[in-house]
């Protein structure tokens, strides 16, 4: 049983996906989600494994989490049948370590320039990244992108850029007052 994760961010203007390099066989060195077992010795809950494998191995304290879906068959991975609770975690890209840094081993790339992972991460990225467009049409989650201090303009630019399109000023504003943000 194991966890991976779909950490998410803006950088430049576009959502970013972090990629962790694979100490090991199989996919040894190739770019890959954040993830690893479950520890049930220790772990609570798969939440708690998330949390675990995100401060471990992506050096990331997620402000925003939620458990994505479960991704289970015999040809997820090469070993054999396996089973992944996969999550999605949003941080502000400011809190982060710089890229390439010895702080940070994570690899920032563009969602929509990413072709290929290994194991099924791909359609586990592609579902987080639907899973956030379509919340992002219906409530405050892009909020957890933002830095401390944000203007009303920034938010709207971030959900544009995740909502792929342009949005009128006003009726936008009027979003933001009903959720509350």
């Amino acid at each position: 049983m194991t966890v991976d994760i779909v950490l998410l961010t803006l950088k430049e203007n576009e959502l970013c996906a972090a990629l962790l390099q694979r100490p090991r066989p199989p996919h040894l060195g190739e770019w890959t989600l954040p993830g690893g077992f479950v520890h049930t010795d220790t772990d609570e809950d798969a939440a708690a494994a998330a949390t675990r494998i995100l401060k471990t191995k992506a050096g990331v304290e997620s402000p925003y989490l939620e458990q994505l879906q479960t991704f289970a068959s015999r040809h997820r991975d090469s070993r054999g049948w396996s089973v992944s609770i996969a999550h999605y975690a949003l941080v502000p890209h400011q809190t982060l370590s710089a890229e390439g840094s010895d702080a940070s081993p994570l690899k920032w790339r563009a969602v929509d320039s990413i072709r290929s992972l290994p194991f099924d991460h791909r359609d586990i990225l592609r579902a987080a990244v639907d899973r956030v467009r379509s919340k992002t049409d219906y409530s405050s989650l892009p909020v957890h992108l933002m830095p401390p201090t944000f203007t009303l303009s920034e938010l709207q630019k971030v959900y544009e850029t995740l909502l792929q399109t342009r949005l009128e000023n006003g009726s936008f504003r009027r979003r933001i007052q009903e959720l509350d943000v």
